[in-house]
Parts: C-alpha cells; structure tokens; sequence
C-alpha cells in the first residue's frame, strides 16, 4: 500500500496492527483510490483503519450466527428451502465491513473433493432444498473448470431448481469475467449472479464491460449494497448508483444495513438512515431501481425489510395511505370480503 498511497500515520498504524483481519486488494482496485485522499470512499473500503482496533460492545464473532447453522462443513442452511455453498474463503480483495472477516482471507485453498461431496450429500438428502447460492469468499477466484465442476454438481442434483451465484470479481477485478467464462456459465441457466456494487465511483468502463458480459450470456443480474458510514450513507450517492446500475442492466435488489462483526461499528449507519434514503428514492425513480432496505438479524434471524411507514391507519372497511409527496389518500376495500369475514 505504501508505495502507492500517501498514508496517514493512522492508516500505517492500523496496518501494522490489524488484528488478524485480512488486507489485500488487486491492483485494478488499487487504481481507483484516490492516493491523497483518506476519505476517498474506494480506499476506505479496503485499507484498515485504526477504529479496527475497537470492539464495539455490540459486535459478534459471527454476527449472523453461520457456524451455528452449518450442519456439514462449506454448507448454511438459514432458510427452509435453500441453501449456500461456501467454495472458498479467498476473494480478490478483502472489504474491511465483511460479514465473513472471521474466516475469509487466511488460506488460499477451496473447497476440497470430499468437503463438496459431503456438502452435496446433504443438499440431495434435503429434497425441500430448490435454490443453492455459492459463496464464499469469492467464487470467481477458482479456476473455469474448478468452478464448473461444483456447478455441475449441483445442477445435477433433480430438486435443485435454480443456482446463484455471490461474487463482487466484477468490480474488484473485472478482467477474471472472460469471454470463455460468460460463455460457459451459460449452461447452467437458471443461473443468477448477484455482484457488489457500493459507490458509483466503482462503475468503470471495465467493470460495465463485465457485467456486459454476464448480461449478455443471458444471467440475471442484482446488485447487494452495504450501507457504510462516510462511504455511501448519501442519497445523492446512493441514487447516482442504482440509475447507474439499471443501465448496466444490474437490478438494484438488496441495500443490507452493515452486520455486527468485530471491529466495523464505525462502518455501521443508523437503520434511520437507510430508511431515510429508500423514501428518497422511493417515487423519485423507477420501481425496479429500489432496492429493499434489510437488517440481516443477529443471531442467524435472516433478512428482514425495514422500509418507510406508508400504511397510516387500517380497518375492516379501509385503508388510509401516504405516497412519496406526502399525500393522503383512502382504499376502500371489497365489500364482498367484509361479508365474508363476519
């Protein structure tokens, strides 16, 4: 970092003591901070920070309670119906907000052949599991045919109807999305791909064109932003992305309030502002560029939306709303279901 970046004395402080927590970006990323600038909202997400040293005392070894809902190794069954395959714990950069830091960035290695056969015995003998989402770390630092392989496992497994995918490669690295990689994926539809995509300034001529490539190999595409304090807590920000985003063909879909792990309370924003910036763009831009507003509840809870209060009142006979001017209007509802309720 430091034959690159002007740092602070904090920033070599908090690199000569980061706790254990992984640091490392590619050079890609690397060019896009801002080498003066300790605010710059790319270098932040990246380079530790001396507040990493704090323990909030709030913050969680494994704030969504993962390990506890892994029933095999590489495996977290949170929800009744799918699953996720953790492939491998390394990633081409390491965030400094991560969910995962407890575990990602300390080995190189993937998922091995007897953990994914272990793993894909439980998803076959949980025949309610219809959705595997492959994680990691980043799934896209395996190699083409190590990443086909596990896909092509899981696809044959009969009750298996869709697989996702959770890589943030096209904005950290955007040149591992290869002509032969989009080109490959495309036998493993339905296939979806949620990508990371935090501050505008992330969107690069080389990140579209990977996500160019995805689109266009016929993979649906969502974007999960992390709310960040002095990163992207702004409604200016945050709408400059998702109109950004819709253009690239990405749906804005999650906007996930920061987890509990140790040492990024500073990341963490009040739940009031993320509600404050969906109402902002609630009825200000299109319908499918809002993201959903979630808390990942701590403890292994799952998502839950959290979204401005638009119901006023509510009664056998009516409704009363507000719409994004702040404008009051009356729902009536079906005669016909109030007779059939009494």
């Amino acid at each position: 970092f430091s034959g690159y970046l002007h740092l602070t004395t904090e920033e070599q402080r908090a690199l000569t003591h980061s706790e254990g927590f992984a640091a490392g970006v590619t050079p890609y990323w690397a060019s896009l901070m801002d080498p003066a600038d300790p605010k710059c909202p790319i270098r932040r997400q990246s380079l530790p920070q001396i507040h990493e040293l704090e323990r909030g005392v709030n913050d969680l070894h494994d704030p969504l309670a993962e390990d506890e809902k892994s029933p095999v190794s590489h495996v977290i069954h949170r929800y009744p119906d799918r699953v996720v395959l953790i492939v491998t714990d390394t990633c081409h950069m390491y965030c400094r907000y991560c969910t995962r830091r407890r575990r990602v960035g300390f080995s190189e290695s993937s998922i091995s052949p007897s953990e994914l056969e272990a793993a894909l015995d439980y998803v076959k003998t949980h025949t309610e599991i219809r959705d595997v989402l492959i994680s990691g770390g980043d799934p896209l630092v395996l190699s083409d045919s190590k990443l086909f392989e596990i896909l092509n496992k899981v696809q044959a497994l009969e009750h298996v109807e869709v697989i996702r995918m959770g890589t943030r490669s096209p904005v950290t690295n955007p040149f591992r999305i290869t002509d032969e990689l989009a080109e490959g994926l495309k036998q493993f539809h339905p296939l979806w791909i949620n990508v990371q995509f935090n501050h505008y300034k992330e969107i690069t001529a080389d990140s579209t064109e990977a996500c160019r490539k995805l689109a266009d190999a016929g993979i649906p595409l969502g974007n999960q932003t992390v709310l960040l304090s002095g990163i992207n807590d702004s409604l200016i920000v945050q709408r400059t992305l998702v109109h950004k985003l819709v253009q690239m063909r990405i749906r804005p879909y999650y906007l996930y309030q920061c987890d509990l792990a140790e040492g990024i309370e500073h990341f963490r924003t009040p739940v009031a502002r993320g509600i404050e910036i969906i109402e902002g763009l609630q009825g200000h831009t299109s319908g499918f560029a809002v993201p959903t507003f979630v808390i990942d509840a701590p403890g292994g809870g799952g998502k839950i939306p959290v979204s401005p209060q638009y119901l006023i009142s509510q009664s056998p006979s009516d409704v009363t709303l507000r719409n994004f001017e702040q404008r009051v209007f009356r729902y009536p509802e079906p005669r016909c279901s109030r007779q059939r309720l009494s």
